[in-house]
C-alpha cells in the first residue's frame, strides 16, 4: 500500500515493480498476488489497461491511519484513559499537529484564548448568584461580611 500511497495514482504492477527494485529483489508476481490480494480486501481497486490492469488506492493513508486509531480507540473499557495515554506517548510535534487539527474540525473559536480584554467573574471579584440574578462581593469585601 505504501507504494500506491507512494504514485498517488493508479499504478500498474510493473510500476511498483520496478520501485521495489531500487531497494531490493522482487519478482514481478509476487507483486503481481499482492496487489490482487489488496483488491480482494477492497484496499485498491482496479481498472484493466490492455492486459494489464492499474491499481489505486481505494483511500488516503491518512484515512487508513485514522481508522485504524478509531478502531483501536473504540475496543478500549476506558476510552478517555486510552486518550490520556496516547498523547502521553506524542512528541511535542504530534501534540502541535492535534491542536491544529482540532481547530479545522471545530474552528478557530473553539481552542482561542479569551481576548486580553475579556474579565471573567474571577478577575472583577464578582460571583453570579444563580437564584437571585444579583452579584455578590467586590475586591475587599468579604461576601459573608460586607465590612471586611
Amino acid at each position: 500500500m505504501t507504494r500506491v500511497w507512494k504514485w498517488n495514482r493508479p499504478v500498474t504492477v510493473r510500476e511498483v515493480l520496478e520501485d521495489l527494485q531500487q531497494e531490493r529483489s522482487i519478482a514481478y508476481t509476487t507483486v503481481m498476488t499482492v496487489l490482487d490480494n489488496l483488491h480482494q480486501k477492497g484496499w485498491v481497486r482496479r481498472e484493466a489497461e490492455g492486459r494489464a490492469y492499474r491499481y489505486e488506492a481505494v483511500s488516503t493513508r491518512a484515512a487508513y491511519a485514522a481508522a485504524l486509531m478509531n478502531e483501536a480507540w473504540s475496543q478500549s473499557d476506558n476510552p478517555a484513559a486510552a486518550l490520556v495515554a496516547f498523547f502521553g506517548m506524542m512528541s511535542e510535534e504530534q501534540r502541535q499537529s492535534l491542536t491544529d487539527a482540532v481547530r479545522i474540525v471545530q474552528g478557530p473559536e473553539a481552542l482561542a484564548p479569551p481576548a486580553p480584554d475579556a474579565e471573567t467573574p474571577a478577575e472583577t471579584g464578582a460571583e453570579s448568584t444563580e437564584s437571585s440574578g444579583e452579584t455578590r462581593g467586590t475586591p475587599g469585601q468579604s461576601p459573608d461580611h460586607p465590612g471586611r
